[in-house]
């Protein structure tokens, strides 16, 4: 396998040096990333990331994709804060806070169609406080208890710590005995305080971000992490994104997956201000995720904001995971996105089947609940995706 990635680069290729790093497990530095990022052949650099994707599977899971049959849970959308690129929160006389009671009325919908996850993050309002939330999982894990609570991001957890005057430490402790289990990624949107001072990003910047997700490791809460592009960064601050993750995930170990995001502008008034993220631009971001993170297990392929084609595309760029069933996504929604609400298991089985993989369901911390026989395909060939997917963004 590492003679024939070599042969497909090419020695006189312009990243044959990075390709060797790459086959003899040299760590990537940040010139290297952003030289990936600037390498006018995407398929080269996508070959790169799947070689990376099969080698840290192992050969006997090498062509697994995972999925998780879940549902998200959004129990407010006020927010005290005013991120420009944000659609979600604040919606006026839309705005809502659901009481526990509607909380777990929600939860029944999902478990009734037999979930074993449930992703809850909600905007930062002061009515929905740390009892609140303990209320919440409690109520949850005392009806579900065989139900994952994958909850409370780390701008989340700050903003509690911060109303109820307590350490982020404490915070977690009093929801870890509530109920929770693990912690979504959200929040991280780019590091650089550039870019986040110019969409008025006061929340939990980088180290805090950091600080708060290594607590959480250091208490066997694992976690995901993730990158909102499409806000106006630049490819070096994607790379330094990444790294400080990498560092990290050396220090705390309880990262369990990577997940590339993109912005959607409607209800924004950015979009004249910033670039869009090309189909090019987030394929390189799955493969150079894979690359450089190489402490990472797993990195996704959000199918709620690339797409089924493209997520299925991304499969061959060093992603192993399409996330979930969902039932039904907000926040990306809310902000434009035209992609389905939700997709039936069957589904998630058959698109990942075709793109030539073998679906596996799995539980939120990766444990096997089934590998699934795909179906034999004849789906035209990766160049062929790639070609017409960048000719429709262009």
């Amino acid at each position: 396998m590492a003679t024939g990635i070599l042969e497909q680069i090419g020695a006189q290729s312009a990243i044959a040096d990075i390709a060797q790093k790459v086959v003899d497990g040299i760590r990537l530095t940040r010139e290297d990333a952003i030289r990936l990022y600037n390498h006018d052949d995407l398929l080269a650099v996508g070959m790169l990331g799947e070689f990376a994707r099969k080698r840290a599977a192992g050969p006997e899971k090498e062509r697994y994709v995972y999925y998780i049959h879940n549902m998200h849970l959004n129990p407010t959308n006020f927010c005290v804060e005013t991120c420009r690129f944000c659609s979600y929160a604040n919606p006026g006389n839309n705005a809502y806070s659901w009481t526990v009671d509607q909380v777990l009325d929600a939860a029944r919908g999902g478990v009734e169609l037999g979930i074993n996850e449930i992703h809850m993050v909600g905007g930062l309002n002061p009515i929905c406080d740390l009892n609140y939330y303990e209320e919440v999982l409690a109520a949850i894990k005392k009806e579900f208890p065989h139900i994952h609570l994958k909850a409370m991001t780390a701008v989340e957890i700050e903003y509690l710590s911060n109303l109820e005057g307590i350490t982020y430490a404490e915070t977690l402790e009093r929801l870890h005995k509530a109920g929770l289990d693990s912690m979504p990624g959200g929040g991280a949107e780019i590091f650089d305080e550039g870019v986040r001072a110019k969409m008025d990003v006061k929340k939990t910047p980088a180290h805090t971000w950091l600080e708060i997700h290594g607590i959480a490791h250091g208490m066997g809460l694992n976690t995901t992490a993730t990158m909102l592009t499409g806000i106006g960064e630049v490819v070096e601050n994607k790379v330094d994104h990444m790294l400080l993750l990498r560092e990290q995930q050396d220090k705390s170990k309880g990262f369990m997956c990577f997940i590339p995001l993109k912005c959607y502008y409607e209800g924004t008034n950015i979009k004249d201000e910033v670039r869009e993220p090309s189909h090019d631009d987030l394929l390189r971001d799955i493969a150079i995720s894979r690359l450089v993170l190489d402490n990472f297990p797993h990195i996704k392929a959000y199918w709620i904001q690339l797409g089924e084609d493209l997520a299925q595309v991304a499969l061959s760029f060093g992603a192993d995971d399409l996330d979930g069933t969902i039932l039904e996504e907000k926040i990306t929604h809310a902000a434009g996105a035209k992609t389905p609400l939700q997709l039936a298991k069957e589904r998630m089985e058959e698109l990942i089947g075709k793109a030539g993989y073998t679906p596996v369901e799995r539980d939120t911390v990766y444990n096997i609940k089934r590998v699934v026989d795909a179906p034999e395909t004849n789906e035209k060939s990766l160049q062929d995706k790639v070609n017409s997917l960048l000719a429709a963004s262009r």
